[in-house]
């Protein structure tokens, strides 16, 4: 009977894990568009991104933001169920709106290296990201929009406040993958821009609402207004 006990005490306090099951909407939804947008899509790319680099040493950042997300759920999981669902909310809102995009509006990119200058390691990587991976379906970019997320949810945690150099640790990171979608190709600038455009938007539904249910907050806000102002002759 203990452990019948223990295992429902387990249920009631990590009740919130319901909120994973998001993935069993979004993996057959995403896989369906990586499958049928092929051939007929949009390209989303500047001549800007002509002017970047092809730098293969940022795949390892690249695949950092796999530990990222997964580390950034692990500790607001068990540490902050409150900051949990929001940075759920702000990611899967964001997660939902891009596939509803990629639905409507098949889009894909053509920045890929077809022959690649140098060949050691970090290119083979490369070489297996882009073979498990499509060029399409990439506006906005998820992998810029989920860091900025992380980013989000350690900037708005409390209990992170106190540690600086995980935060700026997070921001570091977020910073090179950011890049990294860019310098190996797999993302255009409007890509990027798009992903942050969505972000900001986003916030203003999920943390910026109860901000402004701080004691406070408003006159603050004003009075930073006011000092901002041009002073008048």
């Amino acid at each position: 009977m203990k452990w019948k006990t223990k295992f429902t005490e387990l249920i009631k306090k990590y009740k919130h894990a319901w909120v994973f099951s998001y993935i069993l909407v979004y993996m057959p939804w995403f896989l369906y568009l990586e499958k049928h947008v092929t051939t007929h899509y949009y390209v989303i790319q500047t001549r800007l991104d002509e002017y970047i680099p092809f730098i293969e040493y940022f795949i390892v950042p690249y695949l950092l933001w796999f530990v990222f997300i997964a580390v950034a759920f692990l500790y607001f999981f068990f540490t902050d169920v409150p900051a949990f669902y929001k940075m759920a909310k702000f990611m899967f809102t964001g997660m939902t709106v891009f596939l509803i995009i990629a639905s409507i509006f098949p889009n894909g990119q053509d920045l890929r290296p077809v022959v690649f200058e140098r060949d050691n390691i970090f290119v083979d990587m490369v070489r297996m990201l882009y073979r498990a991976d499509t060029c399409t379906n990439v506006f906005p970019s998820l992998h810029v929009f989920n860091s900025l997320s992380v980013c989000v949810a350690v900037y708005e945690s409390k209990g992170l406040k106190k540690h600086r150099a995980v935060c700026v640790g997070a921001y570091v990171l977020a910073a090179l993958i950011i890049m990294a979608t860019m310098f190996l190709k797999q993302h255009s600038i409007l890509d990027v821009l798009g992903a942050f455009f969505m972000a900001y938007v986003i916030y203003q539904f999920v943390y910026a609402p109860e901000k402004k249910k701080i004691p406070g907050y408003a006159k603050q806000k004003q009075t930073l207004l006011s000092n901002n102002q041009p002073a008048q002759r």
